[in-house]
């Protein structure tokens, strides 16, 4: 695959920001509202990251994914997650061909952006084989390790109302991805656009604004911005409070947090703000920028105790209380 050469990481940067206003202006065309979101997808995407995708039915998540996967020109697959599914459905699985020879038949884990519907509706096995894929890159079946796409990027989505029946994520299986995502109810002025769009026969067309080269291109510009030492401080501070009964927690941690962030917090904090930097068209991130994306990266990674589930007190009021 031929990578993107550009003059000077500046001119790169400059590139990235107008990609990213060509995207949202094309998945537009098809998303009604949804700015937060949107934006914190092609930043995950942009930085190497997986994301979680909570909200409940009928809000397009799965519409989502497939219209940033057509606008990226990249191929796309979608995996519903299931109570029976097993990891050979997900990873491939070995097959005896007409020649009396076995051949690897790829399962739809081998694509650039990969929908994992559902996933806590399927067994922790499954889970984890997933899981493996998304940390790895690679899948290994009968000992045969298979390297997967590039660029290679999940989105698995959460119901989080229907509970009944389904295999929760661990901490440490949500620890790998770089975002958790909410997608709340569109406003009444939103609604009212998207019902006008979907009950009628209006199609639009999509044009591809962003190629594979260019996003592996864009994620080693990312890792080579440069961040001043305080926005480093700062971000690696933000994780280090969240973890109670340590020098740095806070009393409100203390309190109502029973686990904190891990170091992989961090490392997240620092490329999201990157990331969030450039596609304003910012050569350095600040401390707005690693406040901007802080919540994507750390709600999944503190854990409330029976204290704060009794009185109301959610991960993000506890994550503003850091800043």
């Amino acid at each position: 695959m031929t990578q993107i050469a550009y003059k000077s990481d500046v001119e790169a940067v400059d590139a990235l920001a107008e990609s990213y206003r060509d995207l949202s202006k094309e998945i537009a065309k098809v998303i009604v509202g949804q700015d937060d979101v949107v934006r914190a997808v092609i930043i995950s995407l942009f930085s190497n990251g997986h994301s979680l995708l909570v909200g409940v039915p009928g809000l397009a998540k799965t519409l989502l994914v497939s219209t940033i996967a057509d606008v990226l020109d990249l191929e796309f697959k979608r995996i519903q997650f299931t109570p029976d599914l097993m990891p050979s459905d997900i990873t491939g699985t070995e097959i005896l061909d007409e020649d009396r020879h076995f051949r690897f038949n790829r399962g739809p884990l081998f694509a650039n952006i990969v929908l994992a519907d559902e996933i806590n509706r399927t067994p922790p096995k499954t889970q984890a084989a997933l899981l493996e894929a998304m940390q790895e890159r690679s899948v290994t079946v009968s000992g045969a390790r298979h390297v997967l796409p590039s660029p290679f990027f999940v989105l698995a989505t959460q119901n989080p109302i229907e509970q009944e029946g389904t295999y929760p994520l661990p901490e440490a299986q949500l620890d790998r991805f770089m975002f958790n995502i909410p997608l709340d109810y569109p406003s009444y002025e939103e609604e009212l656009m998207v019902v006008r769009n979907t009950t009628s026969l209006q199609k639009h067309e999509l044009n591809h604004v962003v190629t594979a080269p260019q996003i592996l291109a864009y994620q080693q510009l990312i890792r080579k911005i440069p961040i001043a030492d305080n926005v480093l401080e700062y971000a690696v501070s933000l994780a280090t409070k969240t973890r109670p009964a340590t020098q740095r927690a806070t009393a409100l941690v203390n309190d109502y947090i029973s686990w904190g962030a891990g170091p992989r917090a961090s490392q997240y904090l620092v490329l999201g703000a990157k990331c969030h930097a450039a596609i304003r068209g910012k050569y350095s991130p600040d401390i707005e920028d690693v406040q901007a994306i802080a919540k994507y990266v750390l709600r999944h990674r503190i854990v409330r105790n029976y204290k704060a589930e009794a009185e109301g007190i959610s991960e993000e009021k506890v994550i503003e209380s850091l800043f």
